[in-house]
């Protein structure tokens, strides 16, 4: 019989019966199957076939493969049954496998006793497993280790993360910490917990579902299954995209959490065109131990170019008091705001995407104006918080080439550009919070663009927000800078964020009607070219 991976139960209910046992034993042990145990007041009745069938099924199993079945009968003569199973590899002996002690036969009976001890992975629960225990779990693909399939989970793929435990790294406390801490956080664009397992000084999280591509790798290659769809169901994916991006911010910030790594490669997609946020704990890729060091202390760019530009300056919002001043105070930064801002930046991706703009060249025109000194002459910067000024530009060629696109889809581009002017603000007081911005989307989505809302889009509704109040004018550029603070205005007050740049105009306002309130549709109108 050739070896089995999984004996599970099932298994071996489905493979052991009595024409099993005839079919592997000798003539000689298939004479003795019916035969009366010669032991046991409360076994008189029983034969060593009653033992096999109703005690002993795995430990027949292991010495089928070992091609030691008929040793089962000594076995049983010294009252073993799977109950004894595992046995510790120094008491193997006792067992008296071969005629003479062999123990290249004890240890093959050792470790091949552990595939019918199987602890199969279950949701919600972590398994300790110990070093010569096997995983129940495969690699679909060898070449990618961070995917796997269940046998008790048949068409399921997962994530697999795996961490490194020990001095210097994690501890188990800390893995156990950490998941406590996201195990209940399930959402259906989340990468979500579902197991997780201790084996050899690593820690293994399983998060579900498993996805195909990232944010990132779209910007520079369309998948297959995006590019297959009709264009006007794809147009209509892409932008479901955004509102399914904001409910899910929505849902960690109104859980008391903050995101704080949002950047394309965090934003996952499924081979059905379905979009999930990770990397939002610890027990995601950052703490994967498969990079190599140069890897991790190598700097995170990517982090940089999409991260608000608080996590790099020390701006002063408000004009300290004396006594912030003698206690050294600063003000604390607010990571919600810090995922208003990164999201921002995901969806202007995401709107460059529907207009082909996506990549290379909007990172070009956000990099023309900026350089940075290094080795080997000037580094371009082509950083979202760096380049507020490009950012603005580049969305009035949005809007323009939106404009030109006869798809009522595309009638949601300026109100949807002048959202993320906001949440692109440079000051972090001044964006709007996440319950704004979800409104916001929900309704130039369903109501300017004539996408119907799909189910999942209806969590998390934060109730009836509206659009806020009417604004004049918007800009992404604080009044100045100086010594990385931003600087009070001229008469000793400190102001919002507004631009110095007479050329470059704000892309959008809102437009107040006669009464003071907006109108869905009539609040947003282009100025300035």
């Amino acid at each position: 019989m050739a070896p089995r991976i999984w004996w599970d139960n099932a298994t071996i209910d489905a493979t052991f019966s009595r024409q099993f046992a005839i079919g592997n034993l000798p003539p000689r042990g298939i004479e003795r199957l019916d035969q009366i145990l010669g032991f046991g007041e409360d076994l008189a009745n029983d034969t060593y076939w009653d033992w096999i069938e109703k005690k002993a099924r795995k430990v027949f199993l292991i010495l089928v493969e070992l091609g030691l079945a008929d040793q089962i009968f000594g076995l049983i003569d010294d009252s073993y049954d799977d109950e004894d199973l595992p046995i510790a590899l120094d008491h193997v002996w006792r067992l008296k496998l071969t005629p003479a002690r062999d123990e290249q036969t004890d240890l093959k009976f050792y470790l091949r006793q552990f595939h019918y001890l199987l602890k199969p992975l279950r949701r919600g629960d972590h398994t300790i497993y110990q070093d010569h225990e096997i995983i129940p779990l495969e690699l679909p693909n060898k070449k990618h280790t961070d995917k796997v399939v269940l046998p008790n989970q048949p068409g399921k793929v997962f994530n697999r993360r795996q961490i490194a435990l020990g001095p210097g790294r994690f501890s188990e406390e800390d893995l156990f910490l950490e998941i406590n801490n996201i195990k209940e956080l399930q959402n259906a664009h989340l990468l979500s917990y579902w197991a997780s397992y201790t084996y050899r000084n690593h820690g293994y999280i399983l998060f579900t579902p498993a996805t195909e591509f990232s944010l990132r790798s779209l910007l520079t290659t369309t998948p297959s299954c995006l590019k297959t769809l009709e264009k006007k169901v794809r147009r209509q994916t892409v932008m479901h995209w955004i509102l399914c991006l904001v409910n899910t911010v929505c849902f960690l910030h109104e859980g008391g959490r903050a995101h704080g790594n949002i950047k394309p490669s965090t934003v996952r997609f499924s081979t059905d065109n379905r979009v999930f946020l990770s990397d939002f704990t610890r027990l995601h890729g950052e703490a994967l131990d498969t990079m190599t060091d140069k890897e991790k202390i190598s700097f995170d760019k990517e982090a940089y170019d999409y991260s608000a530009p608080e996590k790099w300056y020390k701006p002063i919002w408000s004009l300290p008091t004396p006594s912030d001043l003698a206690d050294g105070a600063a003000l604390p930064l607010d990571p919600k705001a810090g995922d208003i801002f990164s999201l921002g930046c995901v969806i202007l991706e995401i709107l460059s995407f529907l207009l082909k703009k996506q990549g290379r060249p909007f990172a070009a025109h956000r990099a023309t104006k900026r350089k940075s000194p290094g080795r080997g002459g000037a580094v371009l910067d082509a950083s979202f918080h760096k380049n507020l000024e490009q950012l603005e530009t580049w969305m009035t060629l949005l809007d323009d080439e939106a404009s030109k696109k006869d798809d009522p889809l595309f009638q949601g581009f300026p109100p949807m550009l002048h959202a993320v002017t906001e949440m692109l603000a440079f000051d972090p007081l001044e964006r709007p919070t996440i319950m704004d911005v979800q409104a916001k989307m929900r309704e130039i989505i369903t109501e300017m663009c004539g996408i119907p809302e799909r189910h999942h889009m209806q969590q998390h509704d934060s109730g009836d927000i509206g659009m806020g109040p009417p604004q004049l004018s918007l800009s992404l550029l604080p009044t100045s800078f100086s010594n990385n603070t931003v600087s009070s205005t001229g008469d000793g007050t400190t102001g919002p964020p507004q631009s110095g740049n007479d050329n470059t105009s704000n892309i959008l306002v809102n437009i107040q009607t006669t009464n003071g309130a907006t109108r869905p549709g009539n609040e947003f109108a282009r100025v300035g070219g």
